[in-house]
């Protein structure tokens, strides 16, 4: 029985990163022998303990066969013959393929070292084609290291995307690996590597459109819409946000990719069109809820967010209403960052003040300073009537919202229909 450290853990260690979990492989052992030292099966598909005393993962070195479609579609085989050699060949790519023994001595029969100096993914074995979550993985660690794909591994990633192997993913697991690569230093790598070898359009294919479509250049010095989205996922990225704002910025435009090409580069109306868009995306992936709501309030209102300090006072009323901003002053900052990566996501734009994210921190401080429980109080003692009661408190609320924002928008007389001033 002989225990090896094996894949992401030697990876980031030969990389000089932080290594944050530990995986071993053990060769020579049977389930029963791991069982009487100890160890606890947790395993279900193949036999993988954990440590007596660190809870570490040891899996039994193992072989697999392709037996079906899919990432789930493989027969397991595991014995104390299978050497350290037949389990690193299953892997992925050669710089998860290296092993390092209990003194210290690197295990690399697949030249994973030398790929890691060139800044390369490569594939181990054409049973690299068998699992299509590898075109996710090899996508995401472009997105982590900043590597290229060696040609071949390219070439064969695209073999299975037009074989059709990538549409056997499972919509939990496409959403696992993206949000994964999402949280990357440079994430916009990973979809133009999914691009590259034609996967985006079968995985995200609102995002792939749109890639191409042109936009009015003053606005917009890239005017490439695809450019713009992963310029606009990078500046997340740099400024270290969430999942949910890296995904609500990557989402925000779709309705772009929609727009007639006789109407181009304008794109009047895509923000509604957004909306429908991200809705079926979200649902066909199983995007979680915090995600996706932000997504939607992001595509539907960041058009009227660049416009913040031109609006009326009631418009921008409105605005934190229809976000929510009372009750959740959290997701609303989430939803300001997710408007300012858009703003940022264009050439000579990164280090330029988004004012129109402080006119709305200004504006709901303001709006917050209106007492609703104490309105409510007071028209209760003077509305008998029932029924007419709610629609009397929104409305009375919302006017000293307009009356409290614009007074410190704007200055000067307040006018709480939310008029401009003249």
């Amino acid at each position: 029985m002989k225990t090896y450290l094996v894949g992401g853990s030697v990876r980031d260690e030969l990389l000089g990163l932080p290594v944050q979990d530990h995986d071993y492989v053990v060769v020579g052992a049977s389930p029963e022998d791991m069982e009487r030292l100890g160890y606890r099966p947790v395993g279900k598909d193949f036999p993988v303990f954990l440590h007596p005393q660190t809870n570490e993962q040891y899996a039994l070195a193992r072989t697999e066969r392709k037996i079906s479609r899919g990432y789930k579609g493989f027969e397991v085989f595991t014995s104390p013959q299978v050497t350290l050699q037949e389990d690193l060949a299953r892997r992925d790519l050669t710089i998860n393929s290296i092993a390092k023994d209990e003194t210290g001595h690197i295990i690399d029969p697949f030249n994973g070292v030398a790929d890691l100096e060139a800044g390369i993914l490569r594939h181990v074995s054409p049973a690299f084609s068998e699992d299509p979550v590898r075109i996710l993985r090899a996508a995401r660690f472009a997105a982590r290291f900043g590597f290229h794909l060696a040609p071949e591994t390219l070439a064969l990633m695209n073999d299975m995307v037009h074989n059709g192997e990538v549409d056997a993913l499972v919509p939990e697991r496409v959403w696992q690996e993206l949000a994964r690569g999402l949280m990357e230093n440079h994430p916009s790598r990973m979809f133009y590597v999914l691009r590259e070898c034609g996967a985006l359009a079968r995985i995200m294919p609102e995002v792939d459109v749109l890639f191409g479509v042109p936009q009015p250049a003053h606005a917009h010095p890239e005017i490439d819409t695809g450019v713009h989205i992963m310029m606009a996922i990078d500046y997340a990225a740099s400024k270290n946000y969430s999942l949910p704002v890296r995904f609500a910025t990557l989402m925000h435009d779709l309705g772009k990719g929609t727009t007639p090409p006789e109407e181009w580069p304008r794109h009047i109306g895509h923000e509604a069109r957004s909306i429908e868009l991200t809705k079926n995306l979200c649902e066909r992936i199983r995007v979680p809820k915090d995600s996706r709501d932000l997504a939607l309030l992001v595509a539907r209102y960041h058009g009227d967010v660049h416009r913040a300090e031109e609006l009326r006072a009631a418009t921008v009323a409105d605005i934190l209403q229809g976000v929510d901003a009372y009750r959740k002053p959290a997701r609303f900052e989430e939803f300001l960052q997710a408007c300012a990566c858009d703003f940022h996501g264009r050439p000579g734009y990164a280090g330029k003040p988004y004012t129109q994210a402080k006119c709305l921190r200004k504006a709901l401080a303001a709006a917050l300073q209106v007492d609703a429980g104490a309105i409510a109080a007071e028209l209760s003692q003077t509305i008998t009537n029932t029924a007419e009661l709610p629609a009397a408190i929104h409305n009375k609320v919302r006017e000293a919202r307009i009356s409290k924002i614009k007074k410190e928008l704007h200055g000067g007389n307040v006018d709480i229909t939310g008029s401009e001033i003249s």
